[in-house]
């Protein structure tokens, strides 16, 4: 049995008075803690502007976690301290670095640090030019930076970003962090492909008609409306979510599981996108914004109305588009990806679509057997489905599409690692398989770029979906063009039922 690994690190997080620190990170942290995969030896830094103390932080640190141990939440808080921080002063790094030199000692910590940016993105640079000012990542044992997104909002601002970031720390200490390369069954892309042998052997243009990724939300923007504004779904989501999980279901077998080889056939695909040139984009892109509708029984207002949002906005809050890769494997195969706010379902999956047999004897005249597919669900079921054709029960001669499924959180006993508890975890053991090298990034923002140039200048491409469906008939269009529909089984599928 593998010994399990305790790093022994400081964490400074910037942002720590966040809703990301409360929601997400603080129950992680703790999780890996109570799990054992944390030495006992670690401390967090709270930075943010709030004048707050260390018994402010710890209080809500011990709000934001679950547990009913209550000795264990008080010895987890006690590592925990604040300090409230300009980050455009470079005196409040020098108090900074003191701060943490002090801790490590009394907590015996060897000089390992990982710095967090949970703040607005604008801040990333400056931040990370007066870490380096101020001394603090000139030390003896290692130095990580993990950023959430965005990272940027186009090339050019990526790229200069990058460039700040380089100045501090190298490529291999910088964890660009995209949760959803974090969720369980995405993980499960890579086994689901490279370890099953009815699958990999199929996986290419010769045995597959087409690839379906969704990833629709019920919400609103909510609060988030002056975000949303300068971003748009296609910054939002599709630029890094929705082409992590195509670079994971299209790239080549990797030679090792290692995060370089991993992360190069990813890379790959990326750069294996067919661009879409701005004169392309109106067949190929399609970008929509929900009205007011029905939605569980309830009205609800349309993105206009939302606070903070423009009265005549031409944001998108959908993007429906249908990706081609230059590739051997993939060449004539369509990825068709969606992804929007206020549809008529929460979720996330994948759906492959398999090619019909060249001669089907049990295909009569024009009917047509249900097409095989496999279904990953990623959330909010974790699972996987695979739909075959059987005989009808009885004297007829039909087929019926048979169901087999994997419930993935219906059989497993305990909850499954949260994305960020994972992805944390990978960082303090230096593993980089599940984070966004620069080049990925590079690529996907030099693939999106066009369609965003695009629709600045053509605001009257934007197409109005109304609340609680699953988007414009344009996006429908899309596929039906080739003579293909999208799947969607999320409100038909049972895991213990049959039937369609």
């Amino acid at each position: 049995m593998n010994q399990i690994v305790k790093p022994a690190t400081t964490l400074v997080i910037f942002g720590a008075t966040g809703d990301l620190a409360k929601r997400k990170l603080y129950p992680s942290i703790f999780n890996l803690y109570k799990a054992g995969r944390i030495s006992k030896s670690f401390s967090v830094v709270g930075v943010a502007r709030r004048p707050w103390t260390n018994e402010e932080l710890r209080k809500t640190v011990s709000e934001s976690v679950d547990s009913e141990d209550k000795e264990l939440v008080r010895e987890f808080c006690e590592h925990f301290y604040y300090l409230p921080v300009d980050v455009t002063n470079i005196e409040s790094f020098n108090e900074l670095k003191s701060l943490v030199e002090n801790i490590e000692k009394k907590h015996n910590i060897p000089e390992n640090r990982m710095f967090y940016m949970a703040m607005a993105p604008q801040f990333f640079g400056t931040i990370a030019t007066n870490l380096k000012a101020s001394g603090i990542t000139d030390i003896s044992g290692w130095k990580r930076l993990i950023i959430e997104k965005p990272f940027g909002h186009d090339l050019a601002s990526a790229k200069q970003l990058n460039h700040e970031l380089r100045e501090a720390f190298s490529e291999d200490e910088i964890y660009r962090i995209d949760h959803y390369l974090g969720k369980e069954m995405v993980q499960n892309i890579e086994m689901i492909r490279f370890g099953n042998a009815i699958f990999e052997p199929l996986w290419n243009n010769r045995y597959i008609s087409n690839v379906q990724v969704t990833s629709s939300e019920t919400l609103g923007v909510e609060d988030r409306g002056g975000y949303y504004e300068s971003s748009g779904a296609l910054r939002d989501m599709f630029q890094n979510h929705m082409l992590q999980m195509v670079a994971l279901l299209a790239m080549d077998p990797p030679n090792r599981l290692t995060p370089d080889d991993v992360r190069n056939e990813k890379i790959k695909v990326l750069r294996a996108l067919r661009p879409i040139s701005k004169d392309e984009v109106k067949h190929y892109v399609v970008r929509g914004q929900y009205e007011p509708g029905t939605l569980n029984n309830q009205e609800v207002s349309g993105y206009r109305s939302e606070k903070n949002v423009d009265a005549e906005s031409s944001t998108e809050t959908y993007v429906g588009a249908k990706l081609l890769i230059d590739s051997h494997r993939w060449a004539g195969v369509p990825f068709y990806i969606r992804t929007g706010k206020r549809m008529s379902v929460k979720t996330t999956e994948i759906i492959i679509e398999f090619k019909d047999l060249p001669m089907n004897i049990y295909r009569k005249d024009e009917e047509k057997l249900h097409p095989n597919l496999l279904i990953i669900h990623i959330q909010p079921d974790e699972g996987i489905t695979l739909f075959l054709n059987g005989k009808k029960i009885g004297i007829s001669e039909g087929s019926v599409p048979v169901q087999l499924n994997y419930c993935h959180n219906c059989l497993t006993t305990v909850n499954s690692p949260e994305a960020y508890e994972r992805l944390l975890n990978d960082c303090m053991l230096g593993d980089m398989t599940n984070f966004t090298h620069w080049d990925e990034v590079e690529s996907s923002w030099r693939f999106v770029d066009p369609i965003s140039d695009y629709w600045a200048k053509h605001s009257e491409d934007l197409t109005m979906y109304e609340a609680g469906t699953m988007g414009p008939k344009e996006s429908h269009e899309l596929l039906e063009r080739d003579g293909f529909r999208w799947w969607e089984y999320t409100n038909q599928i049972n895991f213990y039922g049959s039937g369609i």
